[in-house]
Formats: C-alpha cells, sequence, structure tokens
C-alpha cells in the first residue's frame, strides 16, 4: 500500500466506526460489538506502518496548505508510531472495559458515550500523526472539544461544573499560549514542520526561544503543568472508562507526547541548552511532580487519589524533555508508555470497586481485597509498575529518567525523582494493604463480590500488559531512539 493509504486507514476507520455506532446506537449487543470491531481494526490498521517506521522510512501525506509551509500534513515517525500503537491498542481493552462498567453501573446514553469515545481515538491519531505543528494544534483543539462531553456525561450539576473547568483551562491554555508561540514560531523560524534537531537552531534568536519554551509548555495544558494542573481533578467526575481515556489513552498522553515532540522537532536538544528557561521549566517541573505527589497522600477518594497521582507522572516526562540529553528524552518516551499502562490498570480497578460496592472513598474499602483478589491484585500490579518497582516496565522508564539526570548533572533532580518514588508507595500502596490486611466494615458481606467479567477481564489484560512492558522495554526504546537520530546533511 502507499503511505497516503496507510496514514489514511487509520484516521478514517475511527470516523467509519462513529457512523457504524450511531446507526447501531437502538441494538445496545450490535452497538457493542461494533464498538471493539471499530477498536481492533484501527489498531491493525496503525500496525501497518510499524514495519516501515521501524525501518527507518516516514511515511507521510499532504492533503492541502492554506499558506506556504502551513496546511494539513501528516508524517509518521518513531514517537508518533508509538502513541499511535498506544491509543489504538488500549483502545481495545478500553472498550471492553467500557461495556462492562457502562451495563454495571447502570449509565445512561452508551450510544453517546461510545460516539464521542470514537471521536477522541480519531483526534488522537491525528496528533500521533502530525506532520507539522498546525496540524497538531487543529487535532489537539478537537481532542479536547471531542472529550468535553465525556467528562459532562453524567449530567449532575457535578458532572457540568468539572467539565466546564476542564473546558475552560485546555482552551484557555492552549489559545492564550499555545496559539501564540506557534505564531511566533512561524514567524521567525519560517515554518512549523517537524524536523529532526529542530527548527529553531540558526533562525530564532535564544532570547526570543526562552520565551516561546515557557508559551509552549503551559499552552500544552494536557501537560498538566502547575498551576494549570486542576482541569485533571476536576474531570475525574466523568463515568471511570472516560478517566482511563484521559489518563492513559489519549488526552493526557496527547500532551505529554506534544512536549516531546516540540522539544525534540521544533527546538532541538543542542538549542534547548541555550535556553535559560530551560532549566526554569525543569524545576517548575520537579515541584509539580513532587507537590501533585503531596497532595495525592492527602485524597481520600481514590480517583481524586489517582488524579493528582497523573499530575505528577506527567512531570517525569516533562522533566525528561527539559533535562535537554537522549537519555532523559528516550526514558520521557518510554514513560509514556509504562505509565499507560500503570495507569490505566489502576483506574480500571477503581472502576470495578465502584461498580461492585459503590464505594469511592479508600477509607471505606477496608478488606475488599479478600471479597475482589482479582481486582486488588491487579491494583497491586499497576502501583508497582507506576512506583517503578522490577519486574514491571515502568522501571526501565524511571532508570533512563535518573540516567539522564545524573549525566546532565543535576544532582538535584536525582534526589527529586527518588523522593518522588517514595511518596508513590506512600499513596499507592496503603489501598492495597488496606484492602487485603485490615478486617471489613461492621456488617459488611463476606465471600467474593468481584465486578463483572467485562470489568475483572480487562483490568487483568492491563496489569499482565505491565509485566510483558519489562520484557519488551529494549524493542521499545529502539524504536524511540529513532527519534533522536538527526539525519547527515
Amino acid at each position: 500500500m502507499s503511505d497516503a493509504t496507510l496514514i489514511a486507514l487509520p484516521l478514517l476507520v475511527p470516523l467509519v466506526g462513529l457512523l457504524l455506532i450511531v446507526s447501531s446506537g437502538r441494538v445496545a449487543a450490535l452497538r457493542d460489538a461494533v464498538t471493539v470491531v471499530t477498536a481492533a481494526s484501527m489498531f491493525t490498521a496503525v500496525l501497518q506502518l510499524l514495519p516501515r517506521v521501524s525501518a527507518g522510512e516516514r511515511p507521510r501525506l499532504e492533503l492541502f496548505e492554506f499558506f506556504p509551509g502551513l496546511g494539513i500534513t501528516f508524517e509518521v515517525e518513531p514517537l508518533g508510531m508509538v502513541f499511535a500503537l498506544l491509543a489504538s491498542g488500549l483502545w481495545i481493552i478500553t472498550a471492553i472495559y467500557a461495556i462492562g462498567y457502562m451495563r454495571g453501573a447502570k449509565e445512561k446514553h452508551h450510544t453517546r458515550f461510545h460516539a464521542f469515545f470514537a471521536v477522541a481515538l480519531f483526534c488522537a491519531t491525528g496528533i500521533a500523526f502530525a506532520g507539522n505543528m498546525f496540524t497538531l494544534f487543529v487535532f489537539y483543539e478537537m481532542l479536547t472539544l471531542s472529550t468535553y462531553p465525556l467528562v459532562a456525561h453524567k449530567g449532575s450539576e457535578d458532572a457540568k461544573r468539572g467539565a466546564r473547568t476542564y473546558l475552560g483551562l485546555l482552551l484557555g491554555t492552549s489559545i492564550g499560549f499555545l496559539l501564540m508561540a506557534i505564531l511566533l514560531t512561524w514567524w521567525l523560524a519560517g515554518t512549523l514542520d517537524f524536523t529532526p534537531g529542530g527548527i529553531m537552531a540558526g533562525r530564532v534568536d535564544p532570547a526570543y526561544g526562552s520565551i516561546l519554551l515557557v508559551l509552549f509548555l503551559y499552552g500544552i495544558g494536557k501537560a498538566a503543568l502547575m498551576p494549570f494542573h486542576r482541569w485533571l481533578p476536576a474531570a475525574m467526575v466523568a463515568p471511570t472508562p472516560v478517566s482511563a481515556l484521559l489518563h492513559a489513552v489519549a488526552v493526557v498522553k496527547a500532551g505529554v507526547f506534544t512536549v516531546l515532540k516540540v522539544t525534540i522537532y521544533l527546538f532541538g536538544l543542542d538549542y534547548l541548552t541555550e535556553l535559560w528557561t530551560s532549566d526554569v521549566m525543569l524545576y517548575i517541573a520537579v515541584f509539580t511532580l513532587l507537590a501533585a505527589s503531596l497532595v495525592a497522600l492527602r485524597q481520600d477518594n481514590l480517583k481524586a487519589r489517582l488524579a493528582y497521582s497523573t499530575v505528577s507522572q506527567l512531570s517525569y516526562i516533562v522533566v525528561g524533555a527539559m533535562l535537554v540529553n537522549s537519555i532523559a528524552a528516550l526514558g520521557g518516551g518510554m514513560h509514556i508508555v509504562m505509565h499507560a499502562f500503570g495507569k490505566i490498570t489502576l483506574f480500571f480497578c477503581a472502576g470495578a470497586i465502584y461498580v461492585a460496592t459503590k464505594k469511592t472513598e479508600i477509607s471505606d474499602m477496608d478488606g475488599l481485597g479478600r471479597r475482589m483478589p482479582f481486582t486488588y491484585a491487579a491494583f497491586f500490579v499497576g502501583a508497582l509498575c507506576v512506583i517503578g518497582i522490577p519486574p514491571l516496565g515502568g522501571v526501565w522508564s524511571k532508570w533512563h529518567l535518573m540516567s539522564g539526570a545524573f549525566d546532565a548533572g543535576y544532582g538535584l533532580v536525582v534526589i527529586a525523582l527518588m523522593i518522588s518514588t517514595l511518596l508513590n508507595i506512600g499513596y499507592l500502596v496503603p489501598p492495597v494493604v488496606r484492602g487485603f490486611l485490615l478486617p471489613s466494615k461492621d456488617g459488611e458481606a463476606t465471600g467474593l463480590r468481584e465486578a463483572p467479567l467485562l470489568c475483572v477481564l480487562p483490568l487483568s489484560l492491563t496489569a499482565l500488559g505491565c509485566l510483558i512492558m519489562f520484557f519488551a522495554a529494549k524493542p521499545l526504546a529502539e524504536l524511540l531512539s529513532g527519534m533522536l537520530v538527526v539525519p547527515v546533511p
């Protein structure tokens, strides 16, 4: 197949699936089957690009151009390939989980839910395959708008309030900062194309580049750098499958993916070393990862605790970008994948607990581990993956991040990453300890009481994925290393 066909298929599949989901909405079983088949078809279509990208090719598709150097263009490089595989692959599991959760929790408007999910994955794929910053911005904004109805899905006042915060902060940062950064970059550099080694060296004075870096990193609100992080906890009013979409499949991963794309393909790591704001943004990211972990320790609501955990973990990836060396950047790319598997497992488990028991507060979950052993065992695996304990995938991304910080001479960052890991233990392990070791609350029933199979099976698969990624780290690192290769003139 041609490059154009290979790129077009993953973009068209979720749109065709959207039409089929809506048209089959009156027959629940058919609609649910269409959703899963669409997700599987999209992953298969994305997978067709992997051999070419692994071989060093960069499949490209140019749709149209508004002005010279400014148009809708797609180009698949290693980082985008990984993000597209991650989003489409986890969509299959999330689709299955969502069916079980929506039924078990007796949620309404299933067709609307699955339809907007499909649109969100279409947008995430557009972000992954964007060949320039203009294309990425278009799909980035579409992703924000398409996920707003998912955040507000319940229709309650809390859901509407949380969705307004979500939309307001994400649109505010992207229009107020990101759009300005894009326009200034186009004016100063004359192009927005993602180029290995960056486009700014020799074109943009480091004084202007320093300002642009701040605008870009705060404009990419989905990366949740403090103080523009509140949208993430606010969005936890959404159903748990949406939380999984936000934290693991698409939204926040689109944010940190964009951070890496901008730093590697627009600025370039060598150029970033000339910018005085690189260190400023590095320490803001370090502050975010520590402060969010401390806030997470105080949260009794399980989803809120996991939300602040995500704020912290995203900053690991920003730190990897701001350390401006290849080892740390590689660690940031790997952490996108490792965190996705660990965090989606944790949110799946939180949703399963809610479906089975209607409990949301950790203090009310004493003894639940003995009644829901599969769910709590999976939670423990997901927690260890996020913490970075072998033999689970998270250890490799954190190892690369710490090695990169050490090689760059940032001893304080190494210490901060170690402290953050201890804080990870402090807020992720206690729910498991309480679930397995503390006695149940008075009057609670005994015996197994797991969530429906369509909830338990997906969380078991993602927990298994945390283990598999420990052994798959080498091919992942080899693929991602292609994003750091600068062609010889």
